[in-house]
């Protein structure tokens, strides 16, 4: 018989929440979570892995512009994806009651304990305390396991875009998706 103790490795903690100023680490987990999810093919809109000055510059002007509202997603309290909410321009009263969810990612490494759900829960939850109705976003074709997620939490195809985004030689679909997140707003 062995006197060795045995210790059960804990789970991995994910979180998700809305963020307002980003310390020097946070930027960098940003950084290095858009990396990983660049190489992984979904780095929302990047094709190739822009410069670590080019990612901090683009991260910091995210915290800059109030019509953005930034969500990260942390395994461990490390950031590992994000998402945000686009507001509409001031001038855009006919549509002032729609919010734009994009840049949803979850780096590669961090797959698998349900944050990317997490993101857009976390994304309806803060959108509806801002007094939003709808959300609106668009998928590239290839990404089915985000489509599964956004179907599976109501929201509604209705339209597709045959030219979307060009990535590795090949145009993609994007697929358009909306959901009512406040149907007294919109009666």
């Amino acid at each position: 018989m062995s006197d060795q103790i045995k210790i059960k490795p804990m789970d991995p903690v994910p979180t998700v929440e809305r963020i307002e100023q980003l310390s020097h680490a946070d930027l960098n987990d940003l950084c290095d979570a858009t990396i990983a999810a660049i190489e992984g093919g979904g780095g929302f809109g990047w094709v190739n892995v822009p410069g670590r000055e080019g990612l901090e510059r683009f991260w910091q002007g995210v915290m800059t512009m109030p019509a953005r509202i930034l969500l990260v997603a942390r395994l461990d309290g490390v950031i590992c994806g994000t998402c945000q909410l686009w507001k509409p321009p001031p001038n855009n009263e006919a549509q002032r009651h729609i919010v734009t969810l994009t840049t949803n990612f979850v780096a590669p490494w961090a797959r698998g304990h349900g944050l990317a759900r997490k993101l857009v829960e976390k994304a309806e939850e803060v959108a509806r305390a801002e007094k939003f109705a709808v959300i609106n976003l668009e998928v590239r074709e290839t990404m089915t396991r985000a489509i599964e997620i956004y179907e599976s939490l109501g929201y509604v195809h209705f339209g597709m875009h045959p030219y979307s985004v060009r990535t590795g030689g090949k145009i993609l679909k994007g697929h358009f998706y909306y959901k009512v997140i406040d149907p007294q707003a919109v009666e």
